[in-house]
């Protein structure tokens, strides 16, 4: 993660926001005070969070590690072909 002082933030601030959004990478400002922060687009923290809900989430965790289970012993859901019709049409 790059890291550039809280002045040199201020000074660039619509540039630097507009590469975090676009380019996903977060950007640590420090201040000389220890109060450092850090910059992330929206989507990213969204996205992050809503990965840390999952991976907190005992009851849906131990779900995917089922579902990983029956996918690798090809023991998974299989709809018919007239259910698989109907998925893909939507």
């Amino acid at each position: 993660m790059t890291s550039i002082s809280i002045n040199q933030f201020a000074n660039n601030l619509q540039e630097l926001v507009k590469q975090v959004i676009q380019q996903h990478i977060p950007l640590k400002i420090t201040n000389q005070d220890g109060g450092d922060f850090v910059l992330v687009s929206a989507e990213d923290w969204e996205q992050q969070q809503e990965t840390l809900f999952v991976l907190q989430n005992t009851n849906l965790m131990e779900q995917i590690s089922r579902s990983m289970t029956t996918h690798v012993q090809n023991q998974g859901y299989c709809p018919s072909k007239e259910q698989l019709n109907e998925i893909l049409s939507l």
